[in-house]
């Protein structure tokens, strides 16, 4: 762990993970479609396949 972060920011990432995890499986797959939705909405084509894994 980089000891420069923000330790506040750590422990809301850390709680945000655990809200997740916290989830019944089929809430975790609503949150994990619409945050793909939200990465499809504001990444540009030409960035898609720089992080295609075949090419």
């Amino acid at each position: 762990m980089d000891s420069s972060a923000d330790p506040s920011g750590e422990v809301q990432g850390l709680r945000l993970v655990r809200a997740f995890l916290s989830l019944p499986p089929e809430k975790r797959a609503q949150v994990i479609a619409f945050v793909e939705d939200l990465m499809r909405a504001h990444v540009r084509p030409d960035d898609c396949r720089e992080a295609s894994p075949d090419h």
